[in-house]
């Protein structure tokens, strides 16, 4: 009867450890990343579409490529949630689509939030729970929003200067992390993952 109760307890023990050990914060922080992401690609591709009918091809451009880049964020997101052996809720994307200068000011407005504030409190929380596949996934992601930001901030200055034909016109993705590069400016290797730039992707 003791050794039963010994084992019971024992058992308790260890899982009451396995429940501690879990990077509760982090997972939180996951899901609410791919929220983000996900509802931020399909925001750029619809705010694309709306750019192109406004006749502004360069900045439909740059939207596309960061759609494409958000969906790669996403996506690694999604497999390190998924290592850690959790599921993301089905969720409806929610927004809305204006003017081209409106859906530029939406969008530096919230590339802002997630490079100075979102990001790097998910950081560190990813690091507090030490979580290294978390930390990848959210620096690639903070690193390419920050220059999504500097991307958009350049695009509205130069529609309101009426100088949208100076902007890229075109650009290039990495498919592991989403960095993105204007086309013409590609580095040799991804500056944050490495990966050659022969696998970039032009969308």
């Amino acid at each position: 009867m003791k050794r039963i109760l010994l084992f019971a307890i024992a058992g308790l023990i260890v899982f009451a450890s396995c429940n501690q050990s879990k990077p509760v914060k982090t997972i939180e922080n996951l899901k609410a990343g791919i929220k983000g992401e996900t509802t931020a690609s399909a925001k750029y591709a619809s705010f694309a579409q709306k750019a192109k009918e406004e006749g502004k091809d360069t900045i439909a451009k740059l939207f596309e490529a960061a759609s494409k880049a958000e969906s790669i964020h996403a996506a690694n997101h999604i497999k390190v949630l998924e290592s850690l052996g959790e599921k993301m809720e089905e969720f409806k994307p929610e927004f809305e689509v204006k003017t081209t200068a409106e859906n530029l000011q939406a969008a530096i407005d919230g590339e802002s939030y997630e490079s100075t504030t979102m990001y790097p409190q998910f950081l560190a929380d990813a690091k507090a729970e030490k979580v290294e596949k978390a930390e990848k996934s959210f620096t690639w992601a903070f690193d390419t929003e920050k220059k999504h930001m500097q991307f958009y901030t350049n695009a509205l200055q130069a529609l309101k200067s009426n100088t949208v034909n100076s902007l890229p016109f075109s650009y290039a993705v990495c498919p592991v992390c989403g960095n993105t590069y204007d086309q013409t400016k590609i580095d040799e290797k991804c500056a944050f993952c490495q990966t050659e730039k022969a696998k970039f992707l032009i969308p």
